[in-house]
Formats: structure tokens, C-alpha cells, sequence
């Protein structure tokens, strides 16, 4: 091939490259969000944990984070990766693949490092989102194999949400221990002490 055909073949190529790229980035975006019914309202409650979790381990100091109640039972960061494991677990169930280079077996080597928990459970959180953005609301009543046995996917949606619910509570009862009040009542308690201001 001659110079010329080269430069006259230069701006194809490039345009097939660009298309390449734009179907790629295409295929990786999630579907945008749903604005009603049972996908949408189980988003709302990943969210309203995702916030909880995250708030109340930063309020935590990076210190504590090897802190455990007894001998045997896990630790405050290990129950955060604990969470962190079960977000990319959850997915799976769900249909998503865990992304290469997650080894959730391998979560709780980090968890005594506050900014790795941090992020794990930010990383976390936004997969298992993805994965319920993959999901069709014509299939919420499709049969899966579940942590308690078959169930819907609709009906894995209050597993998860109970599983959260039980390591929110234990994460708010390590926070305690330590000398931490989660930041929702500490806000609380400001904003009725403003209140109670003559």
C-alpha cells in the first residue's frame, strides 16, 4: 500500500474505531432507572443503606475498625466487608457476574483499613445497583436459587433488604461500643436541642 491510500484509509479507519468505541461504551451503561414499581422501590432502599453504611463508617475511627465484641465474632471492618462480599454475591444471584479481580473470599484481608472498607462498600453498592438495573420488571417473578431456597427475584429483594437491615443494626450496636453515635441521631439530638432553645 502506497502513501496515498494510506492517509485516503486513515479517516475509515478511524470511523470504524470510533463506532467500535461507542457501541462498547453503549453496551456498559445500565439501563437508566426505573421511576415506579418494585425495582424502583427496592433501589430506594439499597440507597437509603448504601448512605447509612457509609456514613456510620466513616464516623468510625480507622483504629477501631479491628474492634470485635468477643473472640470469634467479627470485627466492625469485617462486618462492612461482610456487606461489601454479599453486594457482589447478591449481583451474581441476580444475574450479574462479579467483576474481575473481585475475589470476595479475599475481602477481609482489607478489612482493617478504613479507606479500602470505604471504597469496597461505594464499589459495592454501585455493582449490585447495576445489577438491579439489569434486571426487567417481566422478570421479578422469575424463579432463582436463593440463600433460603427457591424464590422469586422479587422476592429476593426482602432477603437482601433483611440481610441489611440485620448488619446495619450490628454495625450501629459496634458503633456504640466504641463511643460512636451514628451521625443520623447525632444530628437529631442538634437539631431538638436547637429546638428546645428559648
Amino acid at each position: 500500500m502506497n502513501r496515498r491510500s494510506a492517509l485516503l484509509l486513515f479517516p475509515l479507519l478511524l470511523s470504524a474505531l470510533a463506532s467500535t468505541f461507542a457501541q462498547e461504551k453503549s453496551t456498559n451503561t445500565p439501563p437508566p432507572s426505573p421511576t415506579s414499581g418494585p425495582r424502583m422501590e427496592f433501589l430506594d432502599e439499597v440507597s437509603y443503606y448504601e448512605q447509612r453504611f457509609l456514613r456510620l463508617a466513616d464516623a468510625i475511627p480507622a483504629e477501631k475498625f479491628a474492634w470485635r465484641p468477643g473472640e470469634g465474632v467479627r470485627s466492625v471492618g469485617e462486618v462492612y466487608m461482610h456487606v461489601v462480599a454479599a453486594n457482589y454475591n447478591f449481583a451474581r444471584m441476580l444475574g450479574t457476574p462479579i467483576p474481575a479481580g473481585v475475589d470476595t473470599k479475599a475481602l477481609l484481608a482489607s478489612s482493617n483499613d478504613k479507606a479500602k472498607v470505604i471504597q469496597g462498600l461505594k464499589d459495592s453498592f454501585a455493582h449490585f445497583r447495576v445489577a438491579i438495573l439489569n434486571i426487567k420488571d417481566s422478570e421479578l417473578d422469575k424463579e432463582i436459587k436463593s440463600p433460603r431456597g427457591q424464590s422469586t427475584i422479587r422476592g429476593t429483594f426482602f432477603l437482601i433488604s433483611g440481610h441489611y437491615g440485620e448488619h446495619l443494626g450490628q454495625s450501629i450496636a459496634y458503633a456504640r461500643q466504641v463511643g460512636i453515635v451514628p451521625p443520623w441521631t447525632e444530628e437529631r439530638q442538634r437539631q431538638e436541642a436547637e429546638k428546645s432553645k428559648p
